[in-house]
């Protein structure tokens, strides 16, 4: 019998014991811890019997849910707001929550993820903790209570609810009065967790930064565990909890190789951050569970992973960004790299003022859940005859029959009836048992002769994988190594849906624009004036000079403009054709400073990296090569995926001469740069007249001396 584990806070306490599971094995729920006799094979072997709790399957098996941002930051255009907000700025004028439970739903999303209270401190529910509150807000005369009306629409349609309650929190005077904020906290959590009626997800994000006094919180985890025990013992506790962890990175994408039984210590106490310290990992780690780590470790955990990205660039809602909701493409190519590779998919959809879902995202949603039910809507591999008498487990869409493969390689063929095309592959193991693949390939007979068309390592949950189309009659699968028995629980077969790539738009330094698509000889029409581009819009066939401020959109179309993509909109603002670096800090050899303001988002500024390199303050100076009235500024991190100097504190300063300068931004900082590299745009408050700028790095986001610059340039407008 499996028994299953008890209060989180005396987890590793109960959870020693070895649970007996049928067929004589020996099953571990949750986390086993080795004895220092323990060899690697014996590691290896007890890691095949890790399985999760009721809890973390059933979370699994959810596949997708949403992340709703909202708060206090919709309405003053933030981020991460200071706690220096007021509650009369929050007030939405038409919210509607059952209009987000439906419009995710549509989606394909299961779960509902309400920021009850972000960094800020405001609170969306009438708390007795603080008057930083929906309740001293003119939204519903006072009256209102948006936890509430959340979970009564998810309710209402089926959907199942979790809150997001940051521990940080930079409006309350408690804050790093550790015991006294600690107690406040639990309150806040005590009146979430009671008030609503079941909550299946906690979401405690691991930002720790100072409160309105300077000072820095001691989180009391083990406490917030035990309330989450005593009032929603089935919910799962997720990031800084010990059931789900965060994947590293919020991009939308999981590792190629992704166990749910890994070396990191879930959750934030104390002891738990000293094993991962020990073994020199943190949750962004490249590896979590291989054998060479398991060989180092001393105990491991079920602790799978989730995937937190937004439909938009911000989590929060802003206006400058309707026209860069992410594709169907995007949105499909993030599913399979999320729920396609052994993890959960939280996509964020932030309501606008209004408190309402745009209908730029509600389209992007509903057409993405109308795409995912068609590409898997029919397993080619149902009407085939398998080679072995236990292939039928592997088609008949029982998540709890499988395919037991003892001997490696293990070899299973199937036989269509004729002919198929498919371009998707899906494969299942049965986890409810533990994970155990290490490495899988899957072969169709081509002319005549077996040919591997897909491989990788890890399967868990659920493998999918995008091929190019295949045509044939046979397909066999081969798990070519495990850590134990393999247990194969789903092999499927798809033609999906062709989709339309979108097209991509590029501006030059010179301001001459190029649109393009990776889809094969599609008509490209464009818009310059802010309007929607049709069919009988203007075909793009060269690329064009546009060097002022302005909008281009564009679409594509396929099947003479049967089927039409979707708009891709890019904003644009002076072309830096007349700019030149006057004075930089040294840049290395490979990325010189004309490389920050080039209009290419593929090269950058880099100062030299190392050993005995300059430390901070760098800086650029840059030479309009006119006067401008400037509002603003934007930054864009590198975009080769390593953020090394990626800035965190800069300052800012404007002259109309280039000899005596004005400093308009002092101390900033960009918020969350380390979870979401992306384009920054800071506005002043006021415009101002210059000819040069001057951008200035304090710090990186790793600490680093060295700085690295994608692009700056310009707000005019």
């Amino acid at each position: 019998m499996i028994k299953q584990s008890g209060l989180r806070a005396n987890l590793l306490a109960l959870l020693t014991i070895a649970l007996a599971a049928c067929q004589g094995e020996t099953y571990h729920e949750k986390v086993v811890i080795f004895d220092n006799t323990t060899t690697l094979d014996e590691k290896v072997f007890m890691a095949a019997h890790v399985i999760p709790t009721p809890e973390q399957l059933a979370w699994q098996e959810l596949e997708m849910t949403a992340f709703i941002h909202f708060g206090i930051n919709t309405f003053v255009g933030r981020e991460w707001g200071d706690g220096t907000e007021t509650p009369e700025q929050f007030n939405p004028t038409e919210l509607d929550a059952l209009q987000w439970a439906q419009v995710l739903k549509d989606g394909g999303m299961k779960m509902v993820i309400l920021t009850a209270k972000h960094h800020d401190g405001f609170c969306l529910w009438p708390t007795e903790t603080t008057e930083h509150s929906v309740k001293a807000s003119p939204w519903r005369d006072g009256k209102g209570d948006l936890v509430r009306e959340v979970k009564e629409a998810c309710d209402s349609l089926g959907l199942k609810f979790g809150v997001y309650l940051s521990p940080w929190d930079r409006n309350a005077p408690s804050y790093g009065d550790s015991p006294r904020y600690n107690a406040l906290f639990r309150q806040q959590l005590t009146e979430l967790l009671s008030w609503y009626g079941r909550v299946d997800e906690v979401w405690f994000d691991g930002a720790c930064g100072e409160g309105p006094n300077g000072k820095r919180q001691e989180y009391d985890w083990a406490s917030y565990f035990a309330v989450i025990d005593s009032l929603q013992p089935r919910a799962v506790v997720a990031i800084q909890g010990e059931d789900i962890r965060w994947v590293g990175t919020e991009s939308g994408y999981g590792r190629p190789t992704e166990w749910s039984v890994t070396a990191l210590a879930p959750g934030g106490r104390p002891e738990m951050v000293a094993i991962n310290q020990g073994l020199g990992i943190d949750a962004m780690s490249g590896d979590l569970g291989s054998r060479e780590l398991i060989e180092k470790a001393d105990r491991l955990f079920w602790y799978p992973a989730e995937v937190d990205v937004s439909i938009r660039p911000s989590w929060f809602y802003h206006e400058a960004e309707n026209g860069r909701v992410k594709s169907l493409a995007k949105l499909v190519d993030i599913y399979f790299n999320s729920v396609g590779m052994n993890a959960l998919l939280l996509l964020n959809v932030p309501p606008d003022q209004r408190g309402l879902i745009h209908k730029k995202d509600s389209a992007q949603l509903s057409e993405f859940g109308e795409w995912v039910k068609a590409a898997f809507s029919v397993n080619l591999l149902k009407e085939a005859m398998p080679g072995n008498r236990k292939g039928s487990a592997l088609t008949d869409g029982n998540a709890k029959t499988y395919w037991t493969v003892k001997d490696f390689p293990g070899i299973i063929e199937f036989s269509l009836p004729e002919d198929q095309t498919f371009d998707v592959i899906e494969l299942k193991e049965y986890i409810a048992n533990g994970q155990r693949v290490e490495q899988f390939l899957i072969e169709a007979m081509v002319n005549g002769h077996w040919e591997k068309i897909a491989s990788g390592t890890t399967i868990g949950y659920k493998r999918l994988i995008k091929i190019s189309p295949v045509k044939t009659d046979q397909v066999r699968l081969v798990i070519a190594g495990a850590r134990h028995d393999a247990l194969i629980s789903g092999f499927g077969l798809y033609l999906s849906p062709e989709i339309l790539s979108d097209p991509v738009i590029t501006r030059n330094k010179e301001g001459l624009v190029s649109i393009h698509s990776e889809t094969e000889f599609p008509v490209i029409t464009y818009t310059l004036d802010g309007s929607e581009p049709f069919a009988t819009s203007k075909r793009y066939e060269n690329s064009f000079l546009f060097p002022g401020p302005g909008i281009v959109k564009a679409r594509a179309f396929i099947n003479d403009f049967q089927v039409a993509g979707s708009v891709i909109t890019e904003t644009f603002d002076i072309s830096p054709s007349k700019w030149n670096v006057m004075e930089a800090s040294e840049g290395h050899s490979a990325f010189p400073a004309g490389y920050a303001i080039d209009s290419d988002k593929a090269t950058m500024w880099h100062t030299p990296w190392g050993g005995e390199v300059k430390e901070h303050p760098h800086s650029i100076t840059v030479d309009l090569g006119e006067e401008l009235l400037i509002m603003g500024f934007t930054y864009v991190p590198r975009t080769d995926g390593n953020y090394s100097g990626t800035v965190l504190l800069y300052s800012y300063d404007i002259s109309r001469d280039g000899k005596q300068w004005e400093r308009v931004i002092d101390q900033g900082a960009f918020g969350n740069m380390i979870n979401n590299p992306s384009t920054q745009r800071v506005l002043f408050g006021e415009k101002h007249q210059a000819r040069y700028f001057r951008f200035v790095s304090h710090q990186g986001i790793y600490g680093e001396p060295w700085v690295s610059v994608g692009e700056l340039g310009v707000i005019t407008r």
